[in-house]
């Protein structure tokens, strides 16, 4: 590793920023605040709210020549949903402020995202109940959803306990091969034919929360979850962080068309990672069988050893998504 040049400042990535963030903020934040996909936040007299914001950026998050700016609506609204379906927490509403460039002209962009957004409201059932909206140099879609546990109580990260077992509610790799096979139809020669997954395009432009698992899981007695948004072994690596405990896999589903490295560390599947006790697995199993949803897959346990984590018996690294931040 070699040492910054006078006058440069290396950046960060995600995870490193985020602890220096909650320094910061130490008197701000409560002792868990900023660890979770959603906050929870105690209402006075009574109840509380489950709460998170996210955002789309063009050119960092979506790639523009590959999406309509319906998908780039429905990606945004959906991203952050998949934040409280992590926390078990059924969607109330949502804000969207969009920002978006002066070019754009006569508001085809604008209305086009906004199309997604409503898409996306309708099929998540998270209502769009407010906003913003300004100009800016880059298309930018910051949302904040807000959700309930039903007097319950939200799962976070920090849960996960030796022996429990790890499912996840899908198999991974789709969004990342997605991205993959459109790039690789875009760059093609003109006439070299293109063996394009309508599946795996669809994967990545229309991303789907799983709520209905995240509250099946909660119900279930879950310990721990995390939503798969930078990559299975990235998201896993947190749940382990959070709760200073190890894990050994034993198998990871892969989309039909994706490759193990992209289940790996594609990102943006938005499956469930559930760690929840042994003598529940076939609870959480019934109530998704009940629901008509796919079957969740045991993918592995949790371990001890913080310093244990393993993919059969190779050591598995923090494979994934992180932005590099100054």
């Amino acid at each position: 590793m070699g040492f910054p040049k006078p006058g440069h400042t290396p950046r960060l990535v995600e995870d490193q920023m985020l602890d220096r963030i909650r320094h910061t903020l130490e008197r701000g934040i409560e002792d868990t605040g900023l660890r979770d996909d959603a906050a929870v936040v105690v209402v006075p007299h009574g109840g509380s709210l489950v709460v998170s914001v996210d955002s789309v950026v063009a050119g960092v998050h979506v790639d523009l020549a590959l999406c309509s700016p319906a998908d780039v609506g429905w990606k945004a609204l959906m991203g952050a949903v998949s934040d409280l379906a992590a926390m078990g927490a059924r969607p109330v509403g949502a804000l969207v402020a969009l920002c978006v460039p002066e070019s754009a002209g006569e508001g085809s962009l604008t209305l086009g995202v906004m199309e997604g957004v409503a898409e996306a409201s309708r099929a998540s059932g998270c209502a769009i109940v407010g906003g913003d909206l300004s100009a800016s140099d880059v298309l930018t879609v910051v949302v904040t959803v807000m959700g309930t546990v039903d007097g319950g109580v939200a799962v976070p990260r920090r849960g996960a306990q030796s022996g429990d077992a790890i499912l996840v509610t899908g198999p991974c790799g789709g969004s990342a091969a997605g991205l993959r096979t459109l790039r690789a139809e875009r760059n093609a020669p003109a006439g070299v034919e293109q063996a394009q997954s309508e599946a795996l395009s669809e994967a990545y432009r229309r991303p789907v929360a799983r709520l209905a698992e995240g509250i099946l899981a909660r119900e279930a007695g879950a310990h721990a979850m995390i939503d798969v948004s930078d990559g299975l072994a990235l998201d896993l690596h947190r749940v382990a962080d959070a709760s200073s405990v190890g894990f050994a896999l034993d198998a990871v589903p892969v989309a039909e068309g994706a490759t193990l490295e992209e289940a790996l560390g594609g990102g943006e599947d938005y499956e469930l990672i559930v760690v929840i006790a042994p003598a529940e697995v076939e609870n959480f199993m019934d109530r998704c069988a009940a629901a008509g949803l796919r079957p969740p897959q045991p993918i592995g346990v949790v371990l001890p050893d913080p310093d244990d984590r393993r993919l059969g018996d190779d050591a598995l690294s923090r494979l994934g998504w992180q932005h590099l931040i100054g």
